[in-house]
């Protein structure tokens, strides 16, 4: 059965419902509100609306450009004036903190009937449903913790595999040094400073992990072991990576790695999309592998864009919230728009063998095996667990660290947890 057949179908379907009722039957439209302006981002979200118009709906958007908080911005000022999109790009905390307001659309009818709860990942339920009822659909699952390696400079400075432990990678980068190579490529942002020291936390402590970055705890924020994570991370700043990341964007440090001017990088799985734009083959010329850890399991920090949908009173928006959702956690989009982003499904029934790259598979594997495990985090960087006052607070100390080499760990660990304290 063709797409386009499919849609027909659907769209008959939905005629004869409504001629049976009696009722004028609902047009689908959607306005969403995403922050995915430009690039491989733009391109995946595109594909979104090429399916929704597809399948009968009328698609608008709203792009902002810039950092989260200017979509949030935007988001606050529409609901204040009365005019709520009807879909928005949100995730984490911000999908309890809008559904605690009353706002929020009940999407479990749709849900029950499509059998949700059964094919997404549990650890995105909770976010996806921050009461009890859906409210939003997630479109994918980003892996953070990702280590890409150059094989042609790994073997120009001898080591012949990624590093498996933080041992294994400080051995590395000193033969990085000794071959004239700089290790680990590297650009100095306050999310690209947290990601790289997010992975450094959960690999070496994921107990601490999860006490400091997902429960918000002050006393981890300000142990021992967060006092270790940052003396490797003055490690890496000081030696392993090069003195320019303060001034440097993200294609310039990543192509560092993907040039072969520096063994590693340390990144989400988003540069799967932007390797294979620059003719670089995961898996092959670009390695890819789960970033160190010092206590040997599958390990998985977790990132999903969703959609959240906020209560509308026509009723062309309400079937075009419930037609945007359907397209969104189908099978056909959860494969056509992950493999453009370098995600992977956020439902866990979808066969990866056609289309996938040999890392995108290897992320869904260890992705299961990491559930079966309990070593299933969600990621702080990027917005999935605390609230946004406290991941700033975190944030903004650790690129703090990163930018001050007179810092100490001790000094940094207890000024991450006074900055934390002070928003409570």
């Amino acid at each position: 059965m063709t797409f386009k057949w499919k849609a027909a179908t659907a769209a008959a379907t939905m005629m004869t419902a409504a001629l049976l009722s009696g009722t004028a039957m609902a047009e689908p439209k959607v306005l969403m509100l995403h922050q995915w302006a430009s690039g491989n981002d733009a391109a995946s979200i595109a594909k979104l609306g090429e399916m929704f118009t597809a399948k009968g709906g009328t698609w608008e958007q709203t792009a902002i450009a810039g950092h989260t908080a200017n979509t949030l911005a935007k988001l606050r000022a529409d609901v204040v004036a009365g005019n709520a999109p009807a879909a928005v790009q949100l995730k984490g905390p911000e999908i309890a903190e809008w559904n605690a307001t009353g706002g929020t659309a009940d999407m479990d009818e749709l849900a029950t009937a499509e059998g949700w709860d059964a094919v997404v990942a549990p650890e995105l339920l909770p976010v996806m449903k921050p009461e009890g009822k859906w409210v939003a659909a997630p479109m994918n699952i980003h892996r953070i913790n990702w280590m890409w390696g150059n094989k042609a400079a790994m073997e120009a400075a001898g080591v012949t595999e990624l590093p498996k432990t933080w041992a294994d990678f400080n051995a590395a980068c000193e033969k990085a040094i000794a071959a004239g190579k700089v290790c680990l490529a590297h650009f100095s942002a306050d999310w690209s400073d947290a990601t790289t020291f997010e992975t450094v936390v959960y690999g070496q402590d994921i107990d601490l992990y999860r006490k400091a970055f997902v429960e918000g705890d002050v006393e981890a924020l300000r142990s021992p072991g967060m006092i270790k994570a940052f003396e490797q991370m003055k490690l890496m700043v000081s030696k392993y990576m090069d003195p320019a990341i303060a001034g440097r964007d993200y294609d310039t440090g990543a192509n560092m790695m993907a040039n072969g001017d520096a063994l590693f990088f340390i990144m989400g799985d988003w540069e799967l999309g932007r390797l294979v734009s620059i003719g670089k083959t995961p898996g092959t010329d670009i390695l890819c592998g789960q970033s160190p850890t010092d206590w040997g399991k599958p390990g998985f920090i977790l990132n999903s864009d969703s959609v959240v949908f906020f209560k509308q009173n026509d009723p062309d928006f309400q079937e075009g919230q419930k037609l945007l959702a359907s397209t969104i956690l189908s099978p056909e989009f959860q494969s056509v728009f992950n493999i453009a982003k370098g995600s992977i499904p956020a439902r866990l029934d979808v066969d990866l063998t056609k289309g996938f790259n040999a890392c995108q598979q290897q992320s869904q594997a260890e992705l299961k095996g990491s559930i079966e495990g309990g070593t299933l985090v969600r990621s702080m960087a990027h917005n999935m667990t605390v609230l946004q006052k406290y991941r700033g607070a975190m944030m903004d100390t650790i690129t703090e660290f990163v930018n001050a080499p007179e810092m100490t760990a001790e000094e940094a660990a207890n000024l991450m947890a006074d900055a934390v304290e002070a928003q409570m």
